[in-house]
């Protein structure tokens, strides 16, 4: 990992994005980094288009602004390609992980066509999210994906922690729990790191 590692998530108000980047600050500083998560808010609307952002460092985070060049980029709804640039200032040797059933070789030429040539990752957050919890809950799965392709910490510390965290959140709803870490699990596994 990095010494700074800046991550911009870009979903629509109600997929979990502003959630997927709280929890994924919440795990992070429980595995010991220094840690940023916050949404940009402005005038949106359920299913309008929204940003939040992580940074994840071995060191104090000094930085108070939002992330204009990220190291990461996680697409939670692949919709968004058409309409916002997701990849804008995206360094050269991030990458863009996409939430998409069709596949990392159609969506790398989708990005492909907008000017981007870096490393693409797909995972499918959908499926795998029915799948484990018969609702469709993209953020576990894409918080996964996210630290197999950053690897800003140990898979193994990631499910633990994530594991005592749905523990408490649903401590009355046991299936959630096991859902959640199912998804996780699945996604770990389908996200392949070059």
């Amino acid at each position: 990992m990095k010494d700074l590692v800046e991550i911009r998530w870009h979903g629509r108000g109600g997929q979990g994005a502003k959630t997927a980047a709280l929890l994924l600050a919440d795990v992070a500083f429980n595995n010991g980094l220094y840690v940023q998560g916050f949404p940009e808010y402005g005038p949106e609307r359920m299913g309008a288009p929204i940003t939040a952002y992580n940074r994840l460092s071995r060191n104090e985070i000094r930085v108070h602004s939002n992330i204009y060049e990220p190291d990461y980029v996680v697409v939670v709804d692949e919709g968004l390609i058409e309409s916002v640039d997701v990849t804008a200032g995206i360094h050269s040797d991030g990458a863009i992980i996409v939430n998409t059933g069709r596949g990392r070789e159609a969506i790398a030429a989708e990005l492909e066509k907008k000017g981007y040539e870096g490393r693409v990752y797909a995972v499918d957050a959908r499926r795998i999210s029915m799948e484990a919890l018969g609702k469709y809950f993209p953020n576990s799965p894409l918080l996964a994906a996210v630290v197999k392709v950053t690897g800003v910490m140990p898979e193994e510390a990631f499910l633990e922690d994530m594991k005592k965290s749905y523990q408490h959140k649903f401590a009355s709803k046991p299936g959630m729990i096991a859902g959640n870490i199912r998804a996780l699990e699945l996604a770990l596994k389908e996200v392949g790191v070059e």
